[in-house]
């Protein structure tokens, strides 16, 4: 349950101009969600046809403006580029003039925190950088999943107040993050969520040709309990051949996807190294169990199957 509370009338931000500087998944959601607290989205920027229709639908009657532009219209602006182009967008706006002293200027990345907003914050802006642990689908879903999402915020001390109030704003719960550990909160949610995607739409594909007609309900149950048991219990919700030590169904498990889907093999065997050191450091895996299996997965990785076993 969330520990923050909806800021008192004298603790909200004042009613707020909003601009939006690259309309992808994120930044349509922000600025409709924003809207919802009583701001006003005025301006968007979008360059593909993809993210003009995006823009279109979740911020009607909003123009369209290139960036620069943007800035100029906009109290706050939403800064919702890919991590990379982003330093390059920032040193850009500050350079031509666009950033006005007093302007909040908010980036979205997960990588970065307040500092690659520097050029901006000389020309007199205020940087706030907030990241939601969130997965975007362009469409208005997300303006409802970001009621109880975690923000990742980072800014300096006497902006705090006024970006935990917008997170808040938007349904979200503020989790401070300092500026040097960004990089590493990013790679823990790109872990936990961008290549869990990878790993439930392999063992979708895996499942169809083994001749499931319905992968996606067969795997929704197991799945969510998974997931619940893990942020439950973390490492003791562990089951499975690599935690019992089921050395020969680990290898006939290689063995398959070799034959059926060598894409899959080293990712496989990468994930189940990693579950045999936890299960081991937790005390799941019997060390007498883990010669073997590690053996098998030894083996694996030079490219043959290991002893063969019952995959049942």
């Amino acid at each position: 349950m969330s520990t923050f509370q909806q800021p008192e009338p004298k603790d909200r931000p004042a009613r707020l101009t909003v601009g939006v500087v690259g309309a992808g998944r994120v930044g349509p959601a922000l600025a409709a969600s924003l809207k919802l607290a009583g701001h006003r989205p005025v301006a968007v920027s979008g360059v593909s046809d993809v993210s003009r229709r995006r823009a279109a639908e979740l911020l009607p009657d909003v123009p369209l403006m290139p960036p620069a532009d943007v800035l100029r219209h906009a109290d706050l602006v939403l800064l919702t580029v890919p991590d990379d182009a982003l330093p390059g967008l920032v040193e850009g706006l500050a350079e031509t003039g666009s950033v006005r002293p007093g302007q909040l200027l908010v980036h979205t990345s997960g990588r970065y925190g307040a500092k690659v907003l520097d050029p901006a914050l000389r020309a007199g802006a205020l940087p706030l950088a907030l990241h939601p642990a969130m997965t975007f689908t362009g469409t208005a879903v997300d303006v409802q999943r970001l009621a109880g999402c975690s923000f990742g915020v980072t800014a300096p001390e006497e902006l705090r107040l006024a970006a935990e109030a917008l997170v808040i704003e938007m349904g979200g719960e503020p989790e401070w993050i300092a500026e040097a550990d960004r990089p590493l909160y990013h790679a823990a949610l790109a872990l936990g969520a961008n290549h869990l995607v990878t790993l439930v739409a392999q063992s979708m594909e895996l499942l169809r040709t083994a001749g499931v007609t319905a992968p996606d309900r067969m795997l929704g149950p197991l799945l969510g309990a998974a997931l619940d048991n893990a942020l439950r219990s973390g490492d003791a919700a562990l089951t499975g051949p690599v935690a019992r030590g089921d050395a020969g169904t680990v290898a006939a498990h290689i063995a398959e996807l070799r034959a059926h889907a060598p894409a899959t093999v080293a990712g496989y065997l990468a994930m189940a190294r990693a579950t045999a050191d936890r299960a081991l450091a937790h005390g799941l895996l019997k060390p007498e169990l883990a010669e073997d299996l590690l053996g098998v997965l030894a083996n694996g990785a030079g490219g043959t199957a290991g002893t063969e076993g019952n995959a049942g």
